[in-house]
């Protein structure tokens, strides 16, 4: 028996069990394998040379942002007014059959927006262009989801293709240690009482996946389906923004209707009208969790109209790294004026935290 044939009869057992308390363990197993599986099949398609086709697109600026939706939702509309880029805009769908770039400026930032084909149910299993689009999304910083105001339950079509090719939106990774070890089985230490999985369907997922010795250290309440994400290591977990476009059709009435139907906060827009775009910018910038970086050269005045751009939580490594590639190897120390320091001038080292508008001045070995 092949692994498809594999998937398909766990599947089908998946489908006949009742869901109850009596049977919790065993379905957690049952997808424990049916993912693992699934991983051995894309392991074993690598091995051959099987390309996942994608986009070739190479990134710019201080962040990446892709739009997902279905066709004809005005992604391309609001690429435009967002940025000025010339995306190709039609009342049918799929105008758009490539990915159109697009660069956003905005409180001193450079942020890429990428306008992608419209995807349809089913792109995760290769409909249309599915996996081409869904893998720029892997990469990105953000991804907007992008919805029709009459058709808002699509919300869930995307949010469940981006999840069956291994990307989960709005979510964090597991807060969990898992250490292999060669003897003594699975230790499990929990800093967080476990109530969504016993302990005895952790230790039999992990089984499931080889682990027979191991270190766990349990530091938030999971469910089953989080740790086998965890443990298959082929998951990747992005931040999005739902927006909901075209709400100059409708009135006050039916958007106060929306808002119960819809799960998740959304920003209401209208690309044709060029409604409420400042306020996807400000949505943008303030999820990409950005810092303004003033720099001030040895002997010279601050830098203050052009602002380096990094990310929330920044070391000083990582802003020589933004300058240039050998700065680092370069770097004695660092001068900061700032909320990072506890008073202007202080002296610090490569891995001191940055804090939004620091003043920043590099001292390289002599």
């Amino acid at each position: 028996m092949g692994i498809p044939e594999k998937i398909k009869a766990i599947q089908e057992e998946v489908t006949k069990t009742k869901v109850n308390k009596a049977t919790e363990h065993h379905l957690g197993l049952l997808r424990a394998k049916i993912a693992k599986l699934k991983k051995e099949q894309e392991e074993k398609k690598s091995k051959k040379g099987a390309k996942v086709d994608s986009f070739g697109v190479k990134r710019s600026g201080d962040a990446t942002v892709v739009f997902i939706g279905l066709p004809s939702v005005g992604k391309s509309t609001l690429l435009n007014q967002l940025t000025g880029a010339r995306s190709t805009v039609g009342a049918f769908q799929f105008t758009t059959v490539t990915v159109v770039p697009g660069m956003m400026e905005y409180r001193g930032a450079k942020i890429q927006l990428l306008d992608l084909p419209g995807i349809i149910k089913g792109a995760s299993t290769g409909k249309g262009l599915g996996k081409r689009i869904l893998s720029v999304a892997r990469n990105a910083d953000l991804v907007l989801l992008m919805l029709d105001v009459f058709q808002p339950y699509h919300e869930d079509v995307l949010v469940n293709e981006l999840g069956n090719i291994g990307i989960k939106i709005n979510q964090k990774a597991p807060n969990i240690i898992i250490e292999k070890t060669t003897t003594g089985g699975i230790a499990i230490a929990q800093q967080v009482k476990l109530t969504k999985m016993t302990e005895n369907l952790l230790k039999g997922i992990l089984r499931v996946y080889g682990i027979n010795n191991a270190r766990v250290v349990i530091r938030e309440d999971l469910t089953s389906d989080q740790l086998i994400d965890y443990v298959s290591g082929n998951k990747s977990y992005a931040k999005a923004i739902t927006i909901i476009n075209k709400i100059d059709l409708v009135d006050k009435k039916f958007l106060k209707q929306l808002k119960s139907k819809i799960k998740s906060d959304f920003i209401e827009v209208s690309a044709d009208s060029g409604i409420n775009i400042d306020v996807v910018k400000d949505k943008i910038y303030d999820n990409l969790r950005f810092i303004r970086i003033y720099m001030r050269p040895k002997g010279r005045e601050t830098d203050y109209k052009e602002p380096l751009i990094a990310r929330k939580d920044s070391t000083i490594g990582e802003i020589c790294d933004k300058l240039h590639r050998r700065m680092k190897n370069e770097f004695r120390y660092a001068l900061i004026w700032g909320n990072s320091v506890k008073f202007g001038g202080q002296r610090v080292g490569i891995n001191h935290v940055l804090q939004d508008e620091d003043v920043v001045t590099i001292i390289k070995s002599r």
